[in-house]
C-alpha cells in the first residue's frame, strides 16, 4: 500500500485530468504515531514509515532525509534552500519530491541533492522562482510538474534519457517557442503535456507521436502548420483557447484527423469554422470571429453512415446565430445534442 492520504490518491489517479494535486489531506496523526527513524522536524507515521511528511510547517530548508524514506512532501512551507547532502541516504530509493509552493531559486539548489536521485519517479516543484528545470537522473521518472515557476528556458536534452517520463505540466512559466525547442524529444511513452500561459508563438516541435493530450491555451500562437497533427496518430485532446489564430494560419485539413475526440479554439480570431473529421466529438469555437456556418466543415457527405460524431458544439459570442444553420444541418450534426449560439 502506498503512504498517501486518500484525497491525495484520488486526485494523482486523475493525473492529466487535473490541474492542480490538492494537499488539504488528513493529518498525519489520524495514520498513527511518528516512527523513530525520522527527521525531528518532520513526521514519519509507523503505518506508513516509507514516507516523510514535512509539509507546511514553515520551514526554510530541506531537512536531512532518513535512510528507508521514499515518499518525501514538502510541500506549503517557506524553503529557499536544498543544501548539498540532505538527500544522501536516499539517493537510490527517493521515488516521490514534492516541493510545490515554496521559495526555491536555481542558485539555491545545491550540487549532490537532486542530480543524485536516480530512482525518482515523480517530481512536483510547483509555484516556486525557478527559471529552467531541475532535472534529476532518474531513468524511472514518469511525472514532472513545475508549474508556476519563472521558466524561460528548457534546453535540449534535459529530457534525452527519460524514456518513462508519460506527464509533463510547465504551465504558467515565461517560455517561449525558441526556448522549448527540442525539449521534448526524449521521452518515448509522453502522454500529456500542457505549456498552457507561456508566451510560444507556435506549438510545440518534436513532441513524442504517443502525445494523446497537448494543451496550449494563453499563448501567442497565431496558426498550426500544414501536417503537424498527421505527426500526433493518438492526439485525442488538442486545446489552443486565448491564443491568437486567424484563418490565414490554420491549413486547409490539419484538423481533418481521425484521433481527434475534443479540439478546443475558442476565444482567437477566426471568421470561419476549419474542417474537422466526423469522429470528432466537442468543438469549442465560441468568442472568435466567425460570421458564416459551412456544413462542409463538419461534413463532406451526408448519408446513413456518413454524418459528424459532434456531440457538443459551441459558436456562441461569435456573428451568426441559429438560423445560419443551413436546413440540412440536423441531418450531418444527427448525434449533437448541444450547440450553442447564445
Amino acid at each position: 500500500m502506498f503512504p498517501l492520504r486518500v484525497p491525495l490518491l484520488a486526485v494523482m489517479v486523475s493525473m492529466a485530468l487535473c490541474q492542480y494535486y490538492d494537499y488539504d489531506y488528513q493529518p498525519v496523526s489520524m495514520l498513527g504515531p511518528s516512527g523513530p527513524n525520522c527527521n525531528q522536524e518532520c513526521e514519519c507515521p509507523i503505518n506508513f514509515p516509507s514516507a516523510m511528511y514535512c509539509d507546511s510547517r514553515k520551514l526554510k530548508f530541506v531537512p536531512i532525509v532518513p535512510t528507508g524514506i521514499k515518499y518525501l512532501y514538502l510541500q506549503n512551507n517557506l524553503i529557499e534552500e536544498i543544501k548539498a547532502g540532505v538527500f544522501d541516504n536516499v539517493t537510490d530509493t527517493l521515488r516521490w519530491l514534492v516541493l510545490d509552493n515554496n521559495q526555491l531559486t536555481n542558485a539555491k539548489v545545491a550540487k549532490g541533492t537532486i542530480d543524485k536521485l536516480t530512482a525518482l519517479e515523480k517530481l512536483f516543484f510547483s509555484f516556486n522562482n525557478l527559471t529552467e528545470p531541475v532535472i534529476p537522473p532518474s531513468k524511472s521518472l514518469d511525472e514532472l510538474k513545475m508549474m508556476n515557476n519563472k521558466l524561460t528556458k528548457f534546453p535540449s536534452g534535459l529530457l534525452s534519457d527519460k524514456e518513462n517520463l508519460t506527464y509533463i505540466n510547465i504551465q504558467h512559466n515565461d517560455l517561449t517557442s525558441e526556448s522549448i525547442s527540442g525539449a521534448f524529444k526524449g521521452p518515448k511513452k509522453l502522454i500529456s503535456l500542457d505549456v498552457s500561459h507561456n508566451k510560444l508563438k507556435k506549438l510545440p516541435v518534436g513532441v513524442p507521436s504517443t502525445l494523446e493530450i497537448l494543451y496550449a491555451d494563453y499563448n501567442e500562437i497565431d496558426g498550426v502548420g500544414a501536417g503537424y497533427l498527421s505527426k500526433l496518430p493518438v492526439l485525442q485532446s488538442l486545446r489552443i483557447s486565448h491564443n491568437k489564430l486567424v484563418d490565414g494560419g490554420i491549413p486547409a485539413g490539419v484538423f481533418n484527423v481521425t484521433s481527434l475526440v475534443e479540439l478546443d479554439l475558442s476565444f482567437n480570431k477566426l471568421q470561419s469554422i476549419p474542417e474537422i473529421n466526423e469522429q470528432l466529438e466537442n468543438l469549442y469555437l465560441q468568442a472568435n470571429e466567425i460570421n458564416k456556418f459551412d456544413l462542409g466543415s463538419f461534413c463532406k457527405f451526408i448519408g446513413p453512415v456518413n454524418f459528424s460524431r459532434l456531440k457538443h458544439l459551441r459558436l456562441d459570442a461569435n456573428n451568426i446565430t441559429h438560423s445560419s444553420m443551413p436546413h440540412d444541418s440536423s441531418n450531418c450534426l444527427r448525434q449533437a445534442s448541444d450547440i450553442m449560439f447564445e
